[in-house]
């Protein structure tokens, strides 16, 4: 057995299919079956144990637009981190690439600082559209049900039409 063994969560996975119970057995398609455990070869069968149970997450996951910005964010400021460091030892060691490596490190700072910004305005406007805000008096649960309320009379209306539609135009007022 590895040593990456967790203790089981008894709720579902993270991907919505059950965990599977403490003991399932969990086949090594690399390791021969007699080594396994699989068959009885005198002494008791061992039991093989999952190497790893997948956790439920404690959060909701990050909306797309949001994970895509933090990624961009994050690959940014590891690329400015290389600049800052290559710059350093260039100056350090006196090279030419001195003074274009730090120029090109404060271009990538400002970058790298346009990127975090990214980050939270992406996620306060996907907060804003899709109304993550729980409270009551939440301006994304008043334009649902305003959106609702229009659906319904439109809704309505068309089986007011098919209705009439239907009686052959009985109940007009007009006959054009």
């Amino acid at each position: 057995m590895g040593t990456a063994e967790r203790r089981e969560a008894p709720e579902e996975s993270v991907t919505g299919r059950p965990a599977k119970p403490w003991g399932t057995k969990t086949l090594d398609r690399d390791i021969p079956a007699a080594r396994r455990g699989d068959e009885h070869d005198g002494g008791e069968p061992r039991m093989s144990r999952t190497l790893w149970v997948e956790q439920p997450a404690r959060r909701h996951p990050l909306p797309d637009p949001v994970r895509t910005a933090a990624v961009r964010a994050v690959l940014v400021i590891a690329v400015t981190l290389i600049q800052a460091m290559v710059a350093f030892l260039c100056t350090m060691a006196g090279t030419w690439l001195a003074f274009p490596m730090v120029i090109s490190s404060v271009a990538s700072t400002v970058v790298a600082t346009w990127a975090v910004v990214d980050v939270w305005v992406t996620r306060q406007v996907w907060n804003q559209r899709y109304g993550v805000v729980s409270e009551p008096s939440s301006t994304a649960r008043a334009l649902r049900r305003e959106r609702r309320a229009r659906r319904r009379l439109e809704r309505r209306a068309l089986r007011e039409q098919e209705r009439i539609r239907r009686r052959g135009g009985t109940g007009q007022l007009s006959h054009s």
